[in-house]
């Protein structure tokens, strides 16, 4: 079950109503666990729940979708068991699904997971989710249809290279971060500016002066631990091992059903995800089985670039090297030496 908070108001009037607390009282713990896609997180996250009261929340803007199981690697139902995980299958795939949703969506299972007597442990390879629960939310203009079909017909006789193009001219900070080949991002970064006259940037400069009294209001202590396999060789290995696990299992089926419905298209953010766009090309022609392959594992390589990319930059993090039981250890350490748990 999820817990619906509503406005960003009520959310912060029941956070201070939960914790009725004197100035010097601790914080709640709330222990967060990144990394990269196939580095080991899940096993790690499944480790320490058997071990001691932790419960696990999902941070994986795919895996919040119904129906999308073996793309997105979801624990299996025997995992689910031993360690269940909310904010799993509570979107239908035809639904979106905003970082808002998502901070409303965690802090209340945050909440509820603590008055239960538990550790609240976040696991997941979405870093923007992460940083909105570490930053909150930059006051961006809503989402326009209007202004997002006039990028997508763009890109569409031009390329989003153009689109690229578009936005390095107008916001060329933004432009550097973004791959040329991240439509989502791209059409945010481009609609933004569009909608508001101001750079992405800019917002995000803004927010950044507003973080250090925004982080003394902080509700919670979040710890962050950052799974980062030292031997990219291996990893990509890994990725490609499980891509063809995926097709195995049934892959290609399960983006069949999804676009047998008739409802969704490639242009929604669930079918935009790793695996599922180059699937959905296969199925309709776009791409051979041998390039839908190739692309599929090169997007996955990419987003664990970018993933990587996030991790070198975040402040105070604790690095792991894999998701094994050293790495167990060194959670379960680090979270008795600061009175998480006991010894």
């Amino acid at each position: 079950m999820v817990v619906r908070l509503g406005s960003s108001s009520l959310l912060r009037n029941w956070i201070n109503c939960f914790f009725v607390a004197g100035k010097n009282q601790r914080k709640p713990d709330v222990i967060c666990l990144m990394g990269p896609t196939a580095s080991g997180k899940t096993n790690l996250a499944v480790e320490l729940v058997k071990l001691h009261p932790f419960e696990i929340i999902n941070v994986d803007s795919a895996q919040i979708y119904r129906g999308m199981d073996i793309g997105t690697g979801k624990p299996s139902q025997a995992t689910l068991k031993v360690a269940p995980h909310r904010l799993l299958d509570i979107r239908d795939p035809a639904e979106l699904y905003s970082a808002a949703d998502f901070q409303t969506d965690a802090i209340g299972e945050i909440l509820t997971i603590l008055k239960s007597g538990k550790v609240p442990l976040l696991v997941g390879g979405t870093m923007l989710y992460f940083r909105v629960l570490r930053d909150g939310l930059a006051d961006l203009p809503k989402a326009n249809q209007k202004v997002r079909q006039d990028i997508e017909k763009m890109a569409k006789n031009h390329g989003w290279e153009r689109v690229h193009s578009q936005l390095a001219l107008v916001d060329p900070e933004a432009a550097a971060r973004i791959h040329p080949k991240d439509p989502q991002r791209l059409q945010r970064a481009l609609e933004v500016f569009l909608l508001s006259g101001k750079r992405l940037t800019e917002f995000f400069n803004e927010e950044a002066e507003k973080r250090s009294d925004d982080l003394k209001k902080q509700p919670f202590n979040f710890h962050f631990f950052g799974i980062q396999p030292p031997d990219r060789i291996v990893l990509h290995s890994k990725i490609s091992q499980r891509f063809d696990k995926m097709l195995a299992d049934g892959f290609i089926s399960e983006v069949q059903d999804l676009y047998n419905r008739g409802d969704l298209s490639d242009r929604l953010p669930s079918m935009k995800s790793v695996g599922y766009r180059q699937i959905w090309q296969f199925l309709s022609g776009q791409l051979n089985y041998t390039e839908m392959v190739e692309k599929s594992n090169v997007a996955t390589r990419q987003l664990a670039k970018r993933q990587y990319t996030w991790l070198r930059s975040w402040p105070s993090l604790h690095i792991l090297k894999d998701g094994g039981l050293d790495s167990r250890d060194k959670v379960l350490n680090y979270c008795q030496s600061i009175s998480i748990l006991k010894n």
